[in-house]
């Protein structure tokens, strides 16, 4: 939901951001709060991040999660909720990401018209990025969307396989591994 406030610059929202206890994503001059995530979404989110560092051990890239800023334009500013980078001006940055080759988004009903249209929009304006993969809790649907030589995106559903391939990276983190401690009970 946007904030009721004249629009920023991107510097001003900058200044503005780093002062605030939340989170908030910046298109066009506008501000939009970021909600606070469900249990599952942030066990999704943990998983995935602990995973993909291991497998990422000792290789030229890292894997960031939901605090870090990706700046897509001049005008956009988005918290992914996972992230790999490879870009050495990336790993030297404190606060403002550019050129992620990977990006995770973690679905909620909230969220996932957001997440699969306008965001993903926003996101294929990277030129660095080669994947961005929807994982959906809920339905343990897990959806990549992988860019061509030829430019345009190809999905792969990998709901029904055994591991979620992150291409883009050279890596596989098992579902099980993806959803463990979903459920209450476990």
């Amino acid at each position: 939901m946007a904030l009721v406030q004249r629009k920023m610059s991107l510097d001003e929202f900058l200044a503005w951001e780093n002062e605030q206890p939340d989170r908030h994503e910046y298109y066009r001059g506008e501000v939009f709060s970021m909600v606070g995530g469900r249990r599952t979404h942030g066990r999704v989110v943990l998983n995935l991040a602990r995973r993909l560092g291991e497998r990422l051990e000792g290789s030229p890239c890292q894997v960031f999660a939901e605090s870090m800023k990706v700046q897509i334009a001049a005008d956009t500013i988005l918290y992914p909720d996972v992230f790999v980078t490879c870009d050495k001006a990336d790993l030297a940055t404190e606060m403002i990401f550019r050129s992620p080759r990977l990006v995770i988004e973690v679905l909620s009903p909230s969220t996932q018209a957001y997440n699969r249209g306008q965001k993903f929009a926003l996101y294929r304006r990277l030129a660095s990025l080669q994947e961005y993969i929807l994982v959906d809790p809920d339905t343990r649907r897990v959806e990549g969307f992988r860019r061509g030589e030829d430019g345009l995106w190809v999905l792969h559903d990998m709901s029904q396989d055994e591991a979620m391939e992150c291409a883009s990276i050279v890596c596989k983190v098992t579902l099980a591994q993806v959803f463990q401690g979903m459920d209450p009970d476990a």
